[in-house]
């Protein structure tokens, strides 16, 4: 530690400094917090091993040396690698729930969390019937987790191509206890499910355009190209999901699709589609609703 690493005394001082650090350094957010605030106070109260929802009575707290250093290095790691907290960390938060994350699988953060801890109302008629949910492209199994939670009667499928994938969705599906009603499966999109129908699916696929992919800030850039390329329109895989969806919906089923910042390149790709697109608190054109009798009509 250096001599200015000496002043820092209280929590209070390690997350002013904290949030001095990454303001200098000018980091990207969005892998769990949007500003260096959040990050920071996160940052501080997971290394001290405290409760990451009660700050005030901390504030004062004198650190110990030990203490001091771990936070230090945490701060220097995020800002000289410009790695998301979360991998880092080795956890992400979603909706109140607590995931394992590694890098070679994207940071849990999909904005369809919010909608399922709403139980998709009011698409999903009775939230307690025994349903059929298919979570395809499931990376860190954060989606599938938070279906099995919200609809107490479902059986989910957690699709997702990736070995890193799989292995950790698994681990987290596991931390949940859900074993019985959330299963992984290894598969390149529907091809591994047979004839199966759902309910309803879900899906967070790569949508990233190659204009926006070539932009990226370097945090994103930490993540698997895998989980983010969507090809030259951002619509490379959702062309196929869209086409294959139908064969596994439900006469009455739907599938919703998050496509992030590609409003105007999914309205391009698919002129006839009118979808609902499902607003949250912090989205607005980035997740939409079909449903099976409009994926009929692509061609």
């Amino acid at each position: 530690m250096t001599k200015t690493h000496n002043e820092l005394k209280t929590v209070r001082d390690m997350i002013r400094y904290a949030i001095s650090r990454f303001n200098e350094a000018k980091l990207s957010f969005g892998h769990g917090s949007d500003n260096a605030w959040d990050e920071a106070v996160y940052l501080v109260l997971h290394t001290l091993n405290l409760p990451l929802d009660t700050l005030d009575p901390f504030l004062e707290a004198r650190l110990l040396e030990d203490e001091k250093k771990r936070c230090i290095k945490l701060i220097e790691q995020r800002v000289k690698k410009r790695v998301p907290l979360a991998y880092l960390t080795g956890e992400a938060w979603l909706q109140g729930h607590k995931f394992i994350a590694d890098k070679r699988v994207i940071v849990p953060r999909s904005p369809i969390a919010e909608l399922l801890s709403e139980r998709l109302s009011p698409w999903v008629i009775d939230p307690e019937n025994k349903l059929d949910v298919l979570d395809m492209c499931t990376g860190s199994g954060c989606l599938a987790i938070l279906a099995a939670l919200a609809f107490p009667q479902a059986d989910v499928d957690a699709v997702d191509i990736s070995d890193y994938a799989i292995r950790l969705a698994q681990l987290n599906v596991s931390m949940y206890g859900l074993n019985d009603r959330v299963h992984v499966i290894q598969s390149d999109l529907f091809n591994s499910l047979n004839k199966k129908q759902y309910d309803f699916i879900i899906c967070n696929p790569p949508y990233v355009n190659s204009s926006s992919m070539r932009a990226l800030p370097v945090e994103y850039l930490n993540e698997p190209a895998l989980a983010l390329d969507g090809g030259e329109d951002g619509m490379k895989l959702i062309r196929h999901i869209l086409k294959q969806a139908p064969c596994h919906l439900k006469d009455e089923g739907f599938i919703v699709l998050e496509i992030g910042n590609e409003y105007e390149n999914f309205i391009n790709a698919f002129p006839t589609l009118d979808p609902v697109f499902l607003e949250t608190e912090s989205t607005t054109e980035c997740i939409l609703l079909l449903n099976r009798a409009q994926l009929l009509t692509l061609e």
